[in-house]
């Protein structure tokens, strides 16, 4: 008896040493289930045996690869009623069929039978069904001993969780590309979607409603004066809506003060770079740049912007766009510290500013989306309706020409 229970543990321990390499080993997923079967099937002394995995919607088993049967389709399909769902989802363990009734764990109306099975274990993963291993006849028509469905048992909660884990890698490549299928056809539905949801950033407090539906606008149409392609121009909106998605999580009472932030405050609303990189991260959207964009936008050129002190070469252009426009539309805006800059003041004070800490192509295509409005020629206008009309087109060429000048002085002196 001692002999013999040291034969089923040792069978036991040189099926999860199979198993282990099994199903971690750099395989395709067929090769890595035939490997797991065969596991199976020594340490159940099977003959024959069927690895299954569980959809809910509808509810059936369908075969991964089976082993041993002299008739089993390709793939073997078990629908489920929810008894068979539930007598599954609910057992012990392991169970012969020779001592529940079939029609109580498995359907027969799927194209196989399930008389063939001997014994099945269903496999579960927090409580949940997400496959069955079925066992046929074993040598001599033996029957499944308590030992070996032990054995089986143990085994299976690792299958379980290699399943699980397909499955859910499946199912994730399956709804991503879905998802990615759809916003390409339905970019207009997903700008609304953003829209909504930049004004509900913004709800915290009355002085900031509408910067990032603006800041949105004017990086798109920066992007379009730059010659960007409409997919870039469309990540510019996007990522203008959800720039500043990580405020948040800053205390109200911040966008309210009328006085400078203390140190402490100034982290808390820095971090907003931080906290709101965090949430971007884990959405997969159809652009690959808004998390870095949702981070960086407080970055300058001269490396004196937050959270990562980058300078301008360290900075990608989507970057550069947010950041202007994030910083025109603040400057053109009343704070609770600050009366809001005039047009005029607020082009003049990024002007002065570049290329210090501004890209100046970036802030070239402001200024040229600014002057198409003053003369009338932008089919969308770019500024907020009364703006256009607070500087005249021989203000911003001057500008234009006062930065021109910036750019190739700094040029002349660095040769």
């Amino acid at each position: 008896m001692q002999k013999d229970n040291f034969r089923r543990l040792l069978r036991t321990v040189e099926a999860l040493s199979d198993l282990g390499p099994a199903i971690t080993a750099a395989r395709e997923f067929p090769q890595t289930a035939r490997a797991i079967l065969a596991a199976l099937l020594q340490a159940g002394g099977a003959r024959e045996a069927v690895l299954f995995s569980f959809s809910d919607k509808p509810a059936l088993l369908s075969s991964i690869v089976a082993d041993g049967f002299a008739l089993m389709p390709d793939p073997a399909i078990i629908p489920l009623l929810p008894k068979h769902v539930h007598a599954q989802t609910t057992a012990r363990g392991p169970m012969i069929l020779s001592q529940v009734a079939y029609d109580s764990v498995l359907s027969s109306n799927g194209n196989v039978a399930p008389e063939l099975f001997k014994c099945i274990v269903p496999l579960r993963v927090a409580g949940k069904l997400v496959g069955v291993v079925a066992l046929g006849r074993r040598e001599a028509d033996a029957v499944y001993d308590l030992d070996e469905l032990e054995a089986l048992d143990l085994l299976c909660h690792y299958v379980a969780l290699f399943i699980h884990n397909h499955s859910l890698s499946q199912t994730l490549a399956q709804r991503v590309s879905e998802n990615l299928r759809l916003m390409a056809s339905l970019h207009g539905f997903y700008d609304n979607a953003l829209e909504a949801f930049a004004t509900a950033i913004d709800v915290k407090h009355v002085n900031i409603h509408g910067h990032s539906l603006r800041v949105g606008r004017y990086a798109a149409a920066m992007g379009e004066a730059m010659n960007m392609d409409m997919s870039e121009v469309a990540a510019l909106r996007s990522a203008g809506y959800l720039h500043d998605i990580g405020k948040v999580a800053v205390d109200k009472r911040l966008f309210g003060k009328t006085t400078s932030l203390d140190a402490e405050e100034f982290r808390e609303m820095a971090d907003h770079t931080l906290v709101g990189h965090q949430i971007v991260s884990g959405v997969q959207f159809p652009w690959p740049k808004i998390p870095e964009i949702v981070r960086w936008h407080h970055e300058r050129g001269d490396g004196t912007g937050y959270p990562d002190q980058l300078m301008m070469d360290e900075v990608p252009l989507p970057v550069r766009i947010i950041g202007v426009a994030d910083t025109f539309d603040a400057m053109n805006s009343e704070r609770p510290y600050r009366e809001r800059l005039s047009l005029g003041g607020t082009l003049r004070e990024i002007v002065r500013m570049t290329p210090q800490k501004f890209d100046p192509n970036v802030v070239q295509a402001l200024l040229v989306q600014v002057r198409r409005d003053t003369v009338g020629s932008n089919r969308v206008p770019f500024l907020e309706e009364g703006l256009a009309g607070s500087i005249a087109a021989g203000d911003v060429d001057h500008l234009a020409a006062s930065l021109q000048h910036k750019i190739s002085h700094g040029r002349l002196f660095l040769t």
